[in-house]
């Protein structure tokens, strides 16, 4: 029996699992495909209530789904660091770098309210990954970041 991408793939030999599953995919629910793999390897989905594991399956597609925005944000941004993470960032370096003003920049208000950031200084004092940082930090917010060194910024 052959089916098309437009109709419910209903064969004798599938179990329901199978075609849960084959639905999951092809609904692109890949988050919920992959937790309703996951519980039918575990026996911990059969405490569950159906509400509860409903509950857990939708979850799942959600951060699933946040994770692939971000992923997808920050392959946009095209950093130049891939691990730089603002929680990272020693502040034991004599290099004038204030605690308290990284935290307030990593709160994300001057990008709520339309500001920008330039970053200046001389080389080698982390201008690229304090930037990366807080682009990743406007990233996993949900939003958009175009990095750009100031040779790049200026078009030469």
């Amino acid at each position: 029996m052959e089916t098309n991408d437009k109709t419910s793939p209903v064969t004798p030999e599938k179990d329901r699992n199978s075609i849960s599953l084959d639905l999951m995919h092809r609904m692109r629910l890949h988050g919920m495909a992959a937790a309703f793999s996951e519980s039918l390897q575990a026996t911990f989905a059969e405490t569950m209530t159906p509400d509860s594991f409903l509950n857990w399956l939708l979850s799942r597609e959600w951060d699933y789904r946040v994770a692939r925005n971000i992923e997808r944000l920050v392959k946009g941004a095209n950093f130049r660091y891939n691990d730089a993470s603002v929680a990272q960032i020693d502040y034991t370096l004599p290099r004038g770098l204030d605690r308290n003003q990284m935290e307030r920049l990593a709160s994300l208000d001057f990008v709520r309210k339309g500001d920008n950031l330039f970053i200046t200084g001389c080389a080698g004092t982390s201008k690229s990954y304090l930037a990366t940082a807080l682009g990743y930090e406007t990233c996993k917010a949900g939003m958009r970041v175009l990095y750009a060194n100031a040779s790049k910024l200026m078009g030469t």
